[in-house]
């Protein structure tokens, strides 16, 4: 055909020649406008694969590492020691941070010495493992000191009293730590030394005492006698330790000699309320009596002041009359004489005589008057 190609059979546009071009074959048929055979994309003068497959996987790791290695300085071995150097220096910067509670306190220690700077409550750094710093609760806390026996152990807290008889004494001691670099470092136990010191003082202070006293007289001033020795002991340590009260929960004889020791507790509490009633009868009749004492003193007083006091008022009249019949003496004697009579006749029977008509009749008109006054008080009621 006129537009055909001498050497390879191509288009009237050159398209799809023969020979080598484009990666085809020395045969290839072209299409009338030049185009070779359909084939897949990306075929044309190809590297290793001259099919365009898919990438190769030994190819992408390759470039992976080489990228890796442009990243990191000194190459694959420096970057490992520069992450590894990265990876200590976060850990210590965890490690050297540190957290204290509001009821803690810390004490920091360099080189296992403590400082002097006590860490108070919030977020602190120290330079670790140089440094390292050590907790400590300064809240209150208890310590309970002795247990009643059970199957399987025996009984802590039992104790001798003054007068020759077991106890079994259960208490609490309650203490804060008010300084924590001594409480740390001067004694090596705390806890334990407390414990020991706390029942030693307080089997010194029983020993002294009845048993009566620790069951219920007198607790109240056995446990600060306790407390005042158990804080003069700590001090004595230097151990940072403040004592704020010592409290007895119970004291009991030992379970083998309950039952007696109870018994004997009834009668002491038998004759306990006898003496209190015979007291309080004795109080009823003293206090009787007492008041009786007193009504008989007033009473007395009372006659003694009235006797007195008339005595006086009849040495006073006595005197009075005196000095009239000083004055005149017929008709003082006379007188004397009419009041006389009128006191003798006034409560008696009267009969009149008279020189010279013998017996007069006597009409006792005042008695009358008297009679019929009464008489008519009675009738108008």
């Amino acid at each position: 055909m006129p537009w055909s190609n001498q050497n390879g059979g191509g288009g009237p546009w050159g398209g799809g020649g023969g020979g080598n071009s484009g990666g085809g074959g020395g045969n290839n048929q072209g299409g009338p406008w030049g185009q070779g055979p359909n084939r897949p994309r990306g075929g044309g003068g190809g590297g290793g694969n001259g099919n365009g497959g898919p990438p190769d996987l030994e190819e992408i790791i390759r470039r992976s590492q080489d990228r890796f290695k442009r990243m990191l300085p000194g190459g694959f071995n420096g970057g490992v020691v520069a992450i590894l150097v990265l990876v200590v220096l976060a850990f210590i910067g965890i490690q050297s941070i540190y957290t204290v509670q509001p009821d803690e306190r810390g004490v920091e220690l360099r080189f296992g010495k403590p400082k002097n700077e006590v860490s108070m409550p919030g977020l602190h750094y120290h330079f670790w493992p140089i440094e390292t710093v050590e907790i400590v609760k300064v809240t209150e806390q208890q310590q309970n000191i002795g247990a009643r026996a059970t199957s399987s152990s025996a009984a802590t807290g039992v104790m001798l009293t003054g007068d020759q008889n077991i106890v079994n004494v259960q208490f609490s001691v309650l203490y804060t730590v008010s300084d924590p670099k001594s409480y740390l470092f001067n004694v090596d136990t705390p806890a334990e030394t407390l414990q020991q010191v706390s029942e030693s003082a307080m089997r010194e202070v029983v020993g002294r005492r009845p048993a009566q006293d620790i069951f219920r007289d007198n607790r109240q001033a056995i446990a600060a006698d306790v407390r005042s020795i158990i804080q003069a002991t700590m001090d004595s340590y230097g151990a940072g330790i403040s004592i704020n009260a010592v409290a007895i929960e119970d004291a009991a004889p030992p379970r083998e000699v309950a039952d007696a020791f109870d018994e004997v507790q009834r009668a002491e509490q038998d004759e306990d309320r006898f003496v209190q009633e015979a007291n309080q009868y004795a109080n009823q009749k003293l206090g009787a009596a007492r008041g009786q004492a007193a009504q008989i003193v007033e009473e007395a007083n009372a006659y003694k002041s009235r006797v007195v006091n008339e005595s006086q008022g009849e040495a006073q009249r006595f005197i009075s009359i005196y000095d009239q019949y000083q004055t005149a003496p017929e008709v003082t004697r006379e007188r004397m004489f009419i009041e006389t009579m009128e006191q003798v006749l006034k409560g008696s029977n009267k009969i009149i005589i008279d020189e010279k008509q013998g017996v007069v009749p006597y009409l006792p008109l005042n008695e009358m008057m008297r009679g019929n006054t009464g008489a008519a008080q009675q009738g108008g009621n």
